[in-house]
């Protein structure tokens, strides 16, 4: 009984251990089980938007790359879009394009960059059975690069929280 407990109490250490040292960005940022690291599916005829694996590694940086491609999650309040606050418009990192105003965005205190609203057509989502939830991710609609997730608990007027990964979006500044 005392060696069980241990083990336990070992088990959780480590744990905690690698939590405090960032290792859930690199466990989030690594493929599921069974996708081998896949994008998120393809609608029929491909996304308008397209390059080789190649070309994706070398056109973005790592973290990019394990969030537009991979799925993986950047850690919360790790990214400078996060308190973003000027008139502009967030694209997608990827592709480039226009994913969201910031008329839309809010402090959801979440850690991610958050909207109401995206940009019409300019995102697509599918269900994410990951991590034992039933979720719905989104993706750009030009490239299908992942972006993060939406959920019923946003403000009005739509009541959706678009939480967005940074690292998967440029803000350009509106023109003064």
């Amino acid at each position: 009984m005392g060696m069980s407990r241990r083990i336990l109490l070992s088990g959780g250490t480590l744990a905690a251990a690698v939590a405090a040292m960032g290792g859930w960005r690199v466990l989030n940022a690594a493929p599921r089980p069974g996708e081998a690291g896949t994008p998120s599916p393809t609608p029929a005829g491909g996304f308008p938007f397209q390059l080789s694996d190649a070309e994706w590694r070398a056109k973005l940086s790592a973290n990019q790359y394990a969030v537009l491609r991979k799925e993986g999650t950047e850690r919360p309040y790790s990214s400078p879009l996060n308190d973003e606050h000027r008139k502009g418009i967030f694209a997608c990192a990827g592709c480039d394009q226009p994913l969201f105003s910031s008329t839309t965005k809010f402090d959801s205190r979440t850690g991610w960059p958050s909207f109401w609203a995206p940009l019409e057509n300019a995102v697509g989502t599918e269900d994410d059975r990951s991590f034992g939830m039933v979720r719905s991710a989104v993706h750009c609609s030009r490239c299908g690069g992942h972006l993060g997730h939406v959920f019923n608990d946003g403000p009005k007027p739509t009541g959706l929280r678009y939480c967005m990964n940074g690292v998967a979006m440029t803000f350009r500044a509106a023109a003064a």
